[in-house]
């Protein structure tokens, strides 16, 4: 069972308590409050988090989605938080001051992010609320779903690894898990041991050969990715610097060398998810 009282995942007593919502392109949730603190996490573009209080130009805030607890720019914050229309299902989109492509885009949004139409249109383009007009073909009803998280995690090939990223421009190894598995409407926790430790069901003889499938999850200690295939493995890497396609054989034994075998494989049903959002976090 997940064990909520880890500190990734509690704010402290007390605070505001106040919803807000992302409403620049993403942002950093860093472990301190400090431009150059490390990155523990994102939030991406219309996304809910709970302010707890202030400290100069940051704020303590819990994502609602997974609980996670960073130190947030404010100035990337709005309130209040309005209830998203749209998801973006593109790997990243534009954002746009006027209703044409020739207009200086204002930012990217990334696959994942949320959108709240103000049902104006022109032409192809849809005006959301606290961002601007974005390309309607590049995002999908809120409440539709994909329904093969590989699938979703294959449109990541290439991009560049960062640690505590989970955006198209920069993504680690459980972000590229977890953003893979929301695009399916199956909320995973943030961290790989979190995952490892909550997401689906062990594969018994994992290793035997066949046993493995595709969606099913590969760990080591700090470490995930996810099967293609039952011999392909799917991974952001600071090997590659980048989200990888490579034989699962082949990741084992290189990775042995430094960080020791995998700890296991775990199977995610596609029809249920953890729950992760507390009854008073819910919107």
């Amino acid at each position: 069972m997940p064990e909520f009282d880890d500190p990734r995942l509690t704010l402290p007593d007390g605070g505001e308590r106040t919803l807000m919502q992302v409403t620049a392109g993403i942002v950093a949730l860093r472990k301190d409050p400090e431009p150059d603190a490390e990155m523990a996490s994102q939030a991406l573009h219309g996304q809910h988090v709970v302010l707890h209080h202030e400290e100069g130009e940051f704020g303590l805030v819990q994502s609602v989605q997974d609980r996670y607890v960073g130190w947030a720019l404010m100035e990337a914050l709005s309130a209040p938080a309005l209830a998203p229309t749209h998801r973006v299902r593109a790997l990243r989109l534009y954002v746009y001051p006027r209703p044409s492509i020739k207009s200086a885009p204002r930012y990217l949004i990334s696959l994942g992010g949320l959108m709240v139409s103000e049902e104006e249109r022109e032409g192809r383009f849809l005006k959301c609320a606290r961002a601007g007009w974005v390309y309607e073909d590049q995002l999908s009803p809120v409440d539709i779903y994909e329904s093969d998280p590989a699938a979703v995690a294959e449109r990541y090939l290439h991009t560049p690894y960062l640690w505590g990223g989970r955006e198209s421009l920069g993504i680690d190894c459980s972000g590229l898990i977890q953003q893979a598995f929301a695009a399916c409407n199956i909320t995973l926790p943030r961290d790989s041991d979190m995952q490892g430790a909550w997401a689906g069901d062990p594969i018994e003889d994992w290793q035997r050969p066949g046993a493995l499938q595709r969606n099913d999850l590969v760990f080591w200690k700090g470490h995930v990715g996810i099967m293609l295939d039952d011999k392909t493995l799917l991974h952001g890497n600071g090997f590659h610097m980048a989200v990888a396609a490579e034989p699962l054989a082949g990741s084992i034994e290189r990775i042995a060398s430094q960080y020791g075998e995998p700890v296991g494989a775990r199977r995610v049903k596609l029809s249920a998810s953890i729950g992760l959002v507390p009854d008073w976090l819910k919107t």
